[in-house]
């Protein structure tokens, strides 16, 4: 048994199984990233034993833990890099810690890596060789997992998709880019920017096509909020949708051209809008604009794991880094 953890930039998630696709237990809370990275390192002490006692299982069924973080990680010294998303994880050697707190031997990884890995083994990528995972929610991670193995390039990460440069320009008057953003937006050339869902609502806080609409709400427009205006026939948010999948489309044309995976499964938050206004015009676009050596050879599919995709991603780390040789 195996205790496999999530640590993201809004979400702390703890399961326990045996790296096989099957959760015995989990534990699930948010993250305060006010608290820092301290606060959800004094969660994750809390939680681990209540999860335990839960799932009635003892510290001596379970041969070690696996680390899903929400950031780049260096697998030679088994420590954070950076976060994006949560002060207090610079440099700090999470695997150790979590060694010397929960006195078991213990794994790190990015968490889109991680997820990649669960996809392929149990989810949406199983059977299928490669397998690139691209997560489109708050952010956008990627992962690509090999004849079932990680890719991490030199061994601090890969496959930073969200990081990708794509030229949508020619679309920025379309969604109110026109004028000034109501915030600046850092790196507003990569693909976060226009596709994350931070990129998305930046650009409808931008846009006086949604002054009423945001009146009429008393708050700023969500992804949600926007999907559910297109559904209405609302053209601001179509464009302003459209410039998202325009992005993806560019984005995800390069993973092909370099990598021409066999699938591509997308998870996350912005992708939950669904095929009418996600995938089906996803998958057009990349129809009418693919290339042509590799025509045919990628296919675009939904995630299969839900919002435990990277504790069973986590779990399945440990299986195969920790599980004790005969």
């Amino acid at each position: 048994m195996f205790l496999g953890i999530e640590i993201g930039g809004t979400k702390l998630q703890l399961g326990l199984g045996r790296g096989d696709g099957r959760l015995v237990g989990l534990w699930r809370g948010g993250v305060d990233a006010a608290a820092g990275g301290e606060g959800i390192r004094r969660e994750i002490v809390r939680a681990a034993p209540e999860l335990l006692a839960e799932a009635a299982v003892v510290h001596r069924d379970l041969r070690g833990i696996g680390v899903g973080f929400g950031g780049p990680t260096d697998d030679a010294t088994q420590s954070v890099i950076k976060s994006h998303h949560v002060a207090g994880w610079h440099g700090f050697p999470l695997a150790a810690w979590l060694q010397d707190r929960l006195e078991l031997p213990t794994v790190i990884c990015n968490d889109a890596d991680v997820a990649c890995l669960a996809e392929a083994l149990y989810g949406a990528g199983k059977g299928f060789s490669p397998v690139f995972y691209m997560t489109v929610g708050t952010g956008i991670g990627g992962g690509l997992v090999i004849n079932g193995e990680i890719y991490r390039g030199c061994g601090r990460g890969a496959m930073e998709a969200g990081h990708l440069i794509v030229n949508c320009g020619t679309r920025n008057a379309e969604c109110g880019m026109d004028r000034q953003p109501a915030i600046e937006i850092p790196h507003p050339d990569i693909l976060e920017s226009f596709a994350a869902g931070w990129g998305i609502e930046a650009r409808a806080r931008s846009d006086p096509r949604f002054d009423s609409l945001r009146q009429s709400l008393g708050r700023d427009l969500t992804v949600k909020d926007l999907a559910a205006a297109a559904r209405s026939g609302d053209p601001a948010a179509k464009d302003c949708l459209q410039v998202a999948i325009d992005a993806l489309t560019e984005g995800i044309q390069q993973v092909i051209k370099l990598l021409c995976p066999r699938r591509i499964v997308i998870g996350g938050g912005v992708s939950l809008m669904g095929d009418d206004l996600f995938f089906d015009p996803l998958r057009r676009k990349l129809t009418a604009s693919e290339f042509p050596p590799f025509a045919g050879l990628t296919e675009i599919v939904p995630a299969a794991l839900g919002e435990e995709v990277v504790v069973h991603g986590a779990l399945a780390l440990a299986q195969r880094k920790l599980e004790e040789t005969p």
